[in-house]
């Protein structure tokens, strides 16, 4: 098979493949178990492609049994260098209004589970001082501006494992140290910077969390996501092929001397 150049990771509300042009389904088995579904690989323009749905097409898989090493490996295993996650997200800041984008450049990892491909074998230390790929994020940034899509190209994304959302007590917390939360896209950059693949999100905005008056819900994620659908996939659609050739980031050395 033709190596794949560029991964999308469809999240709620971002579920098919429409806008890669010739797809074709390549269902990956890993060492770590299957990946949420099968692959979706193409082009758009003269960049190819792998999509992959993170919570299986139907939304059948909860945040909180992912199984992310099998989703990234499967990336790395058709060739991916680079990969483009999509996130909903919830906002724990006024000005960080429900439709908008948000390119985040860092996060906090609240989740109780511990995120690695080595806890066991060699002991490994990777750095994530810088934890999105900035060539990703500046092309990201670049496209909304030039889409003239509202945008946010900096925020702190804490991460919750769920798949309950926070309390108002919770929310109220986090908004002290971060700008939006969710349950998936810090977890994916984890596993990808230990695989030297480039990452960054591509998050939407889906509603105030918790702090605010009127509670969450799933329904409310899933409407603002499916009015932001098409605009996700302009974005997706222009950016890929303007995301440099050749990588010159952090993330393609990020085992260099991580490893005791």
């Amino acid at each position: 098979m033709e190596k794949l150049e560029i991964g999308i990771i469809g999240g709620s509300g971002l579920y098919d493949a429409n806008m890669i042009d010739k797809v074709s389904k390549v269902p990956v088995k890993t060492t770590y178990g299957e990946p949420s579904d099968a692959f979706c690989t193409g082009s758009i323009g003269n960049k190819k492609i792998a999509f992959l749905s993170r919570h299986g097409q139907g939304h059948r898989i909860p945040p909180h049994e992912l199984n992310f090493k099998a989703n990234i490996t499967g990336f790395e295993s058709l060739g991916v260098k680079r990969i483009i996650s999509c996130c909903a997200v919830g906002s724990l800041k006024e000005d960080y209004k429900p439709g908008d984008i948000v390119i985040p450049d860092q996060f906090i990892d609240w989740k109780k589970t511990m995120t690695t491909f080595y806890n066991t074998g060699d002991v490994t230390h990777v750095s994530l001082a810088d934890p999105f790929c900035p060539e990703i994020r500046e092309a990201l940034v670049r496209t909304c501006k030039k889409l003239g899509i509202r945008y946010h190209d900096k925020g702190t994304y804490v991460c919750i494992e769920g798949p309950r959302f926070s309390t108002r007590a919770e929310s109220k917390m986090f908004r002290s140290f971060a700008d939006i939360i969710g349950m998936t896209g810090v977890t994916e950059a984890i596993l990808a910077r230990e695989r030297e693949i480039c990452l960054a999100i591509l998050a939407t905005v889906t509603d105030y969390d918790v702090w605010s008056e009127k509670p969450v819900s799933f329904d409310e994620i899933a409407r603002t996501m499916k009015e932001s659908e098409e605009k996700i996939k302009l974005i997706i659609k222009e950016v890929v092929n303007n995301i440099p050739e050749n990588r010159k980031c952090i993330c393609k050395d990020a085992l260099k001397n991580a490893k005791v």
